[in-house]
C-alpha cells in the first residue's frame, strides 16, 4: 500500500474528531451572532446551552462516541474505494445511530446536560462539518492522483466480458494506471508475469479468467505472494454479483464464502439497535394516538380493541424469521370473528387468486372506524411492541399467515431469513397495487442491498406515503 493511501486514510480519523467538536463549537457561537445577524439566530435561548468548557467536553465526548460508529460502519478503511456519495450515506446512517443513541441515555437516565432542541442543532453542524472535512480530504488527494502521486498500476489478466468491465470501471477518475495485456493467460508463466510487472511496475494484479492450466494459476499466486503484490480473483459467477462475498482460511486452505445479505454481524447488531431505539421512542410520542384509537374501536363496534385471536381463539399468529411463529398485535379494524370469511364467503372477491395472499376487493368486514386507521396504517401501530420484543423490525418483508406461507413457491422462502418488518420497500412502492411476485421481488432485492441508511430513507418516506393515505391494504 502507497504511504498517501495510508495518510489519506488515517488523517480521517483526527479530522473527523476536530470536526465534530468544530460542529458543535458553531452551533454554541452562532446563538450569539444571532443577536447581531437575526437572520441566523436559533431558536434557542442562552440557559438551554452550559457554559463553553461544560460544553466542549460534552462535544468531546460525544465525537469520540461518533467516532466509534464510524468505525463501526466501516468508514475507516486505510484505502478509501468509496464513492463521496457513499461515504457521505456511512456519515449519515452513522450519525442518526449516534444521535439517537445519545438522546436515548440521557433521556432514560434523565441526566441530559442542556436542551434536546441544542444537541439537534449541534449533531446537524457536525454532520456538516464532518461532510466538509472529508470533501476537502477528497479534494487534495485528488489533487495528488493528477500529479500522479498515490497512482496504483494494475494488471488485469483475462480477455473476457468481466476484464472490460473492470477496465472501464478502474479507468475512470485517477486512481488507476491500468495494463492489460492482449496476450492469453495459460501463457503466462512466472518468468513472463516478472517481466510484465518490472516493467510497468504493477501493484495489483486482478484475474478475471478462470479456465487456465493449475500449473500456471500456481504461479501466479506464487508470484504475488513472493512479490508482495495484492492478488485478486474474479469467479466468472453471474450470482456472485448478487451476493455479499467473504473470505477466510480453514487450516490454510482459502475459502471463499457468498453471504445472502448485509444482516450479518454487526449490519445485524446495528439494525437491532436502531430498532429498538426508534420503536421505543415511537411508542412513547405516539402514545395518544394509541389511546384515541382504542376508544374510538371500543365505542364503534363489539369486539376486542386488538386482533390478536381468530375465530376460533387460536392466537393470530404470523410467520417470521426462519419460520418462527409469533403473536402479531394491530388494533382491529374488521367486524369480531369474521377472518376466516375469507376462504368461504368472500373467497369469490379474492383479487390475488392464484398468489399465496389473499386482498378482498371492497372487504364487508371493515368497521367504519377500521376504514380510516387502515387508510392511514394506524392499525399497524401495535407492531412497534413487536419491534420492541425483537420479533419485527421496522423495515423488512412483510409478515405472512402461516396459511399463506405454506402455499410459497421455494424462491418465495428466501424472505423468511431475515426479521419480517412494519413496513419495506414493497409497502413504499405501491404495495396494494403489486402482485405477489413483484412484492416478493423487491422485498429480495431489500435483503441482499441491505444498509442502514436504506432503512432510515424507506422509513422516512413512509411517513410521507401515510399521510397522502396511500397505504390501504
Amino acid at each position: 500500500m502507497k504511504k498517501s493511501e495510508i495518510a489519506f486514510g488515517l488523517i480521517r480519523i483526527p479530522i473527523d474528531f476536530f470536526m465534530t467538536v468544530l460542529g458543535f463549537y458553531l452551533a454554541y457561537q452562532i446563538r450569539a451572532i444571532g443577536d447581531f445577524l437575526p437572520f441566523l439566530q436559533l431558536p434557542t435561548s442562552y440557559s438551554e446551552f452550559p457554559d463553553i468548557y461544560t460544553y466542549l467536553k460534552f462535544s468531546g465526548i460525544c465525537s469520540l462516541t461518533f467516532l466509534f460508529f464510524l468505525t463501526t460502519n466501516k468508514s475507516y478503511t486505510l484505502r478509501i474505494t468509496t464513492t463521496i456519495s457513499k461515504e457521505f450515506k456511512k456519515i449519515f446512517a452513522s450519525s442518526f445511530v449516534w444521535f439517537t443513541s445519545i438522546l436515548s441515555y440521557y433521556f432514560l437516565t434523565r441526566t441530559f446536560p442542556f436542551s434536546r432542541l441544542a444537541l439537534i442543532y449541534s449533531v446537524i453542524f457536525s454532520i456538516l462539518t464532518i461532510s466538509i472535512g472529508r470533501f476537502i480530504i477528497r479534494y487534495f488527494q485528488n489533487v495528488f492522483l493528477k500529479h500522479g502521486i498515490g497512482k496504483r498500476n494494475i494488471l488485469i489478466l483475462g480477455a473476457n466480458e468481466i476484464s472490460s468491465v473492470l477496465i472501464k470501471y478502474f479507468e475512470k477518475g485517477y486512481k488507476y494506471n491500468v495494463y492489460s495485456p492482449k496476450k492469453i493467460l495459460y501463457e503466462y508463466s512466472y518468468e513472463n508475469l516478472e517481466k510484465l510487472v518490472k516493467k510497468h511496475q504493477i501493484e495489483e494484479i486482478f484475474q478475471t479468467e478462470s479456465q487456465i492450466k493449475n500449473k500456471n494459476a500456481k504461479d501466479i499466486l506464487e508470484f504475488c505472494r513472493e512479490n508482495h503484490i495484492q492478488y485478486h480473483f474474479i469467479p466468472d459467477l453471474l450470482e456472485i454479483q448478487r451476493t455479499n462475498v467473504d473470505f477466510f482460511y480453514a487450516n490454510e486452505i482459502p475459502v471463499m464464502s457468498l453471504n445472502p445479505t448485509s444482516l450479518d454481524g454487526w449490519g445485524k447488531v446495528y439494525k437491532r439497535i436502531f430498532d429498538f431505539i426508534v420503536s421505543l421512542m415511537g411508542i412513547i410520542l405516539l402514545s395518544p394516538i394509541f389511546i384515541i384509537t382504542a376508544l374510538a374501536i371500543k365505542i364503534d363496534s363489539k369486539g376486542p380493541i386488538f386482533f390478536t385471536k381468530l375465530d376460533d381463539e387460536s392466537p393470530a399468529l404470523r410467520v417470521g424469521e426462519k419460520g418462527k411463529l409469533f403473536c402479531f398485535y394491530k388494533f382491529r379494524s374488521m367486524q369480531a370473528n369474521t377472518h376466516n370469511l375469507r376462504y368461504t364467503v368472500l373467497a369469490e372477491q379474492n383479487t390475488r387468486n392464484g398468489s399465496p395472499m389473499v386482498k378482498i376487493k371492497n372487504d364487508p368486514r371493515i368497521t367504519r372506524v377500521g376504514k380510516f386507521i387502515r387508510k392511514y396504517s394506524i392499525d399497524e401501530l401495535p407492531q412497534l411492541f413487536n419491534v420492541l420484543t425483537g420479533n419485527l423490525s421496522l423495515v423488512g418483508p412483510r409478515a405472512h399467515l402461516p396459511e399463506e406461507v405454506a402455499r410459497y413457491d421455494r424462491h418465495h422462502k428466501f424472505v423468511l431469513t431475515i426479521k419480517p418488518g412494519i413496513t419495506g420497500l414493497a409497502q413504499i412502492n405501491g404495495r396494494s397495487n403489486l402482485n405477489f411476485e413483484k412484492e416478493n421481488s423487491l422485498d429480495t432485492y431489500y435483503i441482499e442491498n441491505w444498509s442502514l441508511f436504506s432503512d432510515i430513507k424507506i422509513l422516512i418516506k413512509t411517513i410521507f406515503v401515510v399521510l397522502k393515505g396511500e397505504v390501504e391494504d
